[in-house]
């Protein structure tokens, strides 16, 4: 695939406006196509961006034969449905995180594009980021020696609503899928999927988790102390300790702007990169690559770590009792 990729965007919401905002900044991307669950939504999308069709329908933003790839921004207890409609119709698929309810559905999502050979990617723009990207150089290369100890939180003060989605646990709400992703994500970056998971978390009258904890341990020793919360606004901040040094990252570290490392002996380094922080270019221009160069899987966001982290996710709901309808075997939500 050579010259323009052209993107469908599957939802409307805050998410799809952001990434399409995104796209069209983009000289070598185009936004062609958008579907929601009405004609009226979708048409008002298209108008809003000057994206030529809409659709009512998912199925028909799927058989389009112009679209090149489907990036899927539903909420996260229809990213199966709407993800395996596209891959089934042939198409390529970026999908928002967390990339599915749960791992069994992920397991089906990642079998079925590697089935019929087509490029599948989880939305986790923070892995594409020209920041974190130079992190893992760092640690990879032995800046702060071996890897013992990650600490990561995301938490804020979300609505209070019981009828607010983040309180329904039909579509995967509480703090652990929406933020805790991150936190979980930057600890497996780093290590890997963990060989052992503990977790406390309060959990709200619905049944999700308001304010969660979480503590994971490697055979080689090493730890990450880990937390989400919407009902704690936290200082979003993480570091990486090893034998030899750390990195500390301040205030938003899923969309840092910098960070700085610290080793024995030398005086502080401080690490930026220029460009806005919160750009969704990074993860577009990685799926772009991808479909040039013929992959159907990213090296930067590889299916089998998306797989180790939506089992490390399901661990740690087991660990604090939140369970889902979707839990439910072959339950798959398409609202």
């Amino acid at each position: 695939m050579g010259g323009t990729v052209r993107w469908g965007v599957l939802a409307t919401g805050g998410m799809a406006a952001a990434f399409t905002t995104d796209l069209m900044r983009m000289p070598d991307a185009e936004v062609v196509a958008v579907a929601s669950r009405t004609a009226a939504s979708a048409e008002a999308f298209a108008g809003r961006f000057g994206i030529p069709r809409a659709y009512g329908s998912w199925d028909a933003l799927a058989a389009d034969e112009d679209v090149d790839v489907v990036y899927v921004a539903t909420p996260h207890a229809a990213h199966r449905a709407a993800a395996g409609l596209c891959l089934e119709a042939g198409k390529a698929v970026l999908c928002e995180k967390p990339f599915t309810m749960n791992a069994r559905e992920a397991e089906e999502l990642v079998a079925l594009a590697r089935e019929r050979g087509l490029f599948l990617m989880e939305a986790m723009w923070m892995y594409c980021g020209p920041v974190i990207r130079r992190l893992t150089e760092l640690v990879a290369g032995g800046a702060v020696g071996e890897v013992r100890s990650v600490h990561a939180d995301f938490g804020l003060v979300g609505p209070a609503d019981p009828g607010h989605r983040l309180r329904d646990p039909a579509v995967g709400g509480g703090a652990l899928l929406d933020l805790g992703v991150y936190p979980v994500s930057f600890a497996h970056l780093l290590l890997g999927e963990p060989d052992r998971v503990s977790a406390h978390a309060l959990l709200s009258p619905e049944g999700v988790d308001l304010n969660t904890g979480m503590l994971l341990g490697w055979d080689s020793g090493a730890t990450a102390l880990l937390s989400c919360s919407i009902v704690a606004d936290t200082p979003l901040t993480a570091s990486v300790s090893g034998t030899e040094g750390r990195i500390e990252f301040s205030h938003g570290f899923y969309r840092p702007e910098g960070f700085t490392l610290h080793r024995r002996g030398r005086e502080p380094e401080g690490f930026t990169v220029a460009g806005r922080r919160d750009s969704l270019q990074h993860e577009a221009a990685e799926v772009m690559r991808c479909l040039r160069a013929g992959e159907t899987e990213s090296p930067l966001v590889p299916l089998d770590g998306t797989l180790a982290v939506m089992r490390t996710l399901d661990a740690v709901r087991d660990r604090v009792g939140v369970r889902y309808p979707a839990d439910a075997e072959g339950a798959v939500t398409r609202a």
